[in-house]
C-alpha cells in the first residue's frame, strides 16, 4: 500500500503551490482542467485525501448543512430532502440529517450537530422550537420551514400559503352538491396542520357550511384507514385529509370496508401533492406544494447567507390544486 503523503509533499510532486492543491479539491475554485487532472491523478497514486476539518479551521467554513426533520420515511419530507440534498451536493455542501421524531432528547441531538460548526441550518421539524434552534446553532442563521409566525432577526423563514387553493377545492365540492364535510387531521400539536384545517374551514364558511365530523391520525396510511371506519359512521360526502398518505388509506377503507364509491358519493382530498398522489391507482385531488419552488427558496436563502449580504427574512410559497379523480 502506498504511504499517504501530506499536501505539501503532493505540491512538490505536482510542481505547484499548496494553495493550488487546495483549489484542485474545491469544485468552485478557478483552476485549469489540466492542472486539476494532474493533481488528482497524483493524489490517487499516493492515496492522498484532503482534510476537510482542517480546511474549515483555516477558512472558518465547514461546508456542512444541518437538516432537522421529523422522519425520513415520510414521503413528503423524503421528496423534499431528495431534491434539496442533490442541489446542496452540487454546491459542494454536505448535509447532516437529524431525525427528531424518533429521538427522545432532541436538544442533545442538535447540540451534537452544532459541535461540527455547521454553516447552515434548515429546520423542517415542528418538534423543534425556534428559540431552541437559534440558541443551539450559534454559528448559523436558521432557516425555519413552517407557517408559524416568527419574530426573530436570527432566523429566516419559508412559509406556505394555501387559502386560495382550499377555496377552489371547496367551491368545486359545493358545486357538486356536497354538503357533509369531514376533516382528518394529523398531529394535534402541529401548527401547519391547524393552519391547513383553517384554510378549508374558512372556505366552507363562505358557503354556510362546516365540518360535521373530525378525526386525528398521524400522517400514516394505517391511521387514514382506521379513522375512515370511525368517521364514515356519519354520512359524509366529502373528506379533507391532512396529507396524501392518510387520504390513500382513507379511500381504501371507504371503498373496501364501507362500500362507498369515490368520487360518486364520497369525495376525498389529500394535501402535499406527493408523487404517489398522482399515480393512476390513486389519482388524488390534492392541495399541493410545488416542491421544486420550495427547495429553490431554501437554496436562495443559503446562497444569501454564503454571500454575507442582506438576507430575506421571509419567503411565501403558494399552494396549488392538483386535480385528480377523487373529487
Amino acid at each position: 500500500m502506498n504511504r499517504r503523503i501530506t499536501s505539501k509533499e503532493l505540491a512538490r510532486l505536482a510542481g505547484v503551490s499548496s494553495a493550488t492543491i487546495s483549489r484542485a479539491f474545491t469544485p468552485e475554485s478557478k483552476i485549469s482542467d489540466a492542472t486539476r487532472s494532474h493533481i488528482l491523478s497524483l493524489a490517487a497514486q499516493h492515496d492522498y485525501q484532503p482534510n476537510a476539518l482542517a480546511r474549515s479551521l483555516n477558512n472558518q467554513r465547514s461546508g456542512l448543512v444541518a437538516l432537522v426533520v421529523n422522519a425520513v420515511q415520510n414521503p413528503t419530507e423524503a421528496e423534499q430532502l431528495q431534491e434539496l440534498i442533490v442541489h446542496l451536493q452540487a454546491m459542494a455542501l454536505m448535509p447532516i440529517v437529524l431525525c427528531c421524531g424518533a429521538h427522545e432528547d432532541r436538544l442533545q441531538l442538535m447540540r451534537l450537530a452544532s459541535t461540527y460548526q455547521v454553516d447552515h441550518v434548515v429546520v423542517f421539524s415542528d418538534l423543534v422550537t425556534l428559540d431552541d434552534a437559534v440558541s443551539i446553532f450559534r454559528t448559523a442563521r436558521p432557516i425555519i420551514v413552517s407557517s408559524q409566525p416568527l419574530d426573530s432577526a436570527r432566523a429566516a423563514q419559508i412559509a406556505v400559503e394555501g387559502a386560495a387553493a382550499a377555496r377552489a377545492i371547496i367551491d368545486r365540492a359545493a358545486a357538486q352538491g356536497r354538503r357533509a364535510f369531514g376533516y382528518l387531521g394529523g398531529r394535534a400539536s402541529s401548527y401547519i396542520d391547524k393552519k391547513r384545517r383553517q384554510w378549508f374551514a374558512d372556505a366552507l364558511g363562505a358557503h354556510g357550511l362546516g365540518f360535521l365530523a373530525e378525526g386525528h391520525g398521524d400522517y400514516t396510511y394505517d391511521s387514514g384507514y382506521k379513522e375512515a371506519v370511525v368517521m364514515l359512521r356519519q354520512r359524509l360526502d366529502a373528506v379533507i385529509c391532512g396529507n396524501d398518505v392518510m387520504a390513500v388509506g382513507f379511500r381504501d377503507a371507504a371503498e373496501r370496508l364501507m362500500g362507498r364509491k369515490v368520487p360518486d358519493d364520497l369525495g376525498i382530498v389529500g394535501q402535499d401533492g406527493i408523487q404517489i398522489a398522482g399515480w393512476a391507482c390513486h389519482d388524488l385531488t390534492s392541495l399541493a406544494l410545488d416542491q421544486k419552488a420550495y427547495v429553490r427558496a431554501i437554496l436562495s436563502l443559503i446562497e444569501e447567507q454564503r454571500a454575507g449580504g442582506d438576507q430575506t427574512p421571509r419567503i411565501v410559497i403558494d399552494c396549488h390544486v392538483r386535480w385528480g379523480a377523487t373529487l
